[in-house]
């Protein structure tokens, strides 16, 4: 295999699990999660019209998920330069946005280190319980050794490594720290309606009712309890979120990943393109790993 393998590689934990098509409802989850800390989502609705219900918003909003996704892409499978250039946009971006909080009149800079790792944390949390919850073969080890690598994704946004969660007992640990912080506030109330119902050209809301408020349900169903109990609306028992999950795992994964792949931005075929058929990313390797997987080399890989 040659070429620049970025920062990840193909095989680290990261590698294989941002291939997986359940991604998507995770990244919802994020969402649902990361609106409930006030001064991150104050961050976000004061500086665009995402999840506004009208036109705008419905722009806006669908163009900040896509750009994630295709920064998330960038990161895991693009160069190693690519992935430096697409975290310095977006510090950059961060240095010159700030939020007023209405309350008591106190201005500050969406980039604050504890808002940046809320981010990081509903992110990267969402991804990993998604993905296990719904059948993605993802041992103990190798999800506290996916917590690892991602101290590189929060170098890229500007935090320090050293203070960001690295496996499941220090995101564990740093959730419970941050909860009595957490609550409903209007702006979280915009986010959670806006991705309930999108707003949709008249055409096209059957499908919305078909698929993307199945999307949105399972993505909130499998949010934490504390969590349904902020937003005030039930969720159906954890057991059937399970089975749920599973089935939509099942289902997704069923389509050929040749065929997902052709979707927009098309960043694991470029990688592919430029490492090698060897570099495609398969839930059976991490299978295959997980007998071995006693320690990481100095790239954060799996040791093969």
């Amino acid at each position: 295999m040659t070429g620049d393998p970025g920062l990840f590689g193909p095989r680290s934990v990261t590698w294989q699990m941002h291939g997986d098509p359940m991604m998507w409802i995770a990244g919802v989850r994020a969402l649902y999660l990361q609106a409930l800390h006030p001064r991150a989502v104050r961050g976000v609705m004061q500086n665009s019209a995402a999840f506004q219900n009208n036109e705008r918003g419905s722009r806006d909003a669908w163009g900040r998920l896509m750009r994630t996704a295709n920064f998330v892409g960038t990161l895991t499978y693009g160069t190693t330069e690519a992935a430096e250039q697409a975290g310095a946009r977006v510090r950059a971006l961060h240095r010159r946005l700030t939020a007023t909080d209405p309350a008591t009149g106190e201005r500050y800079g969406v980039d604050e280190p504890a808002l940046l790792l809320w981010v990081h944390c509903a992110e990267i949390d969402s991804y990993l319980h998604v993905l296990r919850r719904s059948g993605y073969p993802v041992s103990d080890a190798q999800a506290d050794a996916y917590l690892h690598e991602h101290r590189e994704s929060a170098r890229l946004v500007g935090l320090d490594p050293a203070g960001v969660p690295g496996d499941r007992a220090a995101l564990a640990a740093y959730f419970a720290r941050v909860r009595p912080e957490l609550a409903l506030t209007p702006e979280a109330r915009q986010v959670d309606a806006f991705l309930r119902r999108p707003p949709t050209p008249a055409p096209l809301v059957p499908a919305r009712w078909l698929l993307w408020t199945r999307v949105a349900d399972l993505a909130y169903g499998a949010l934490p309890p504390y969590a349904h109990a902020l937003y005030g609306r039930p969720a159906p028992p954890p057991a059937t979120v399970t089975r749920q999950l599973r089935a939509a795992g099942r289902a997704l994964r069923a389509v050929p990943p040749a065929l997902r792949w052709q979707l927009p931005p098309q960043h694991i075929l470029r990688a592919v393109a430029r490492l090698g058929p060897g570099a495609r990313p398969a839930p059976y390797k991490l299978c295959r790993s997980a007998a071995i997987l006693g320690g990481q080399d100095t790239q954060g890989e799996l040791r093969a």
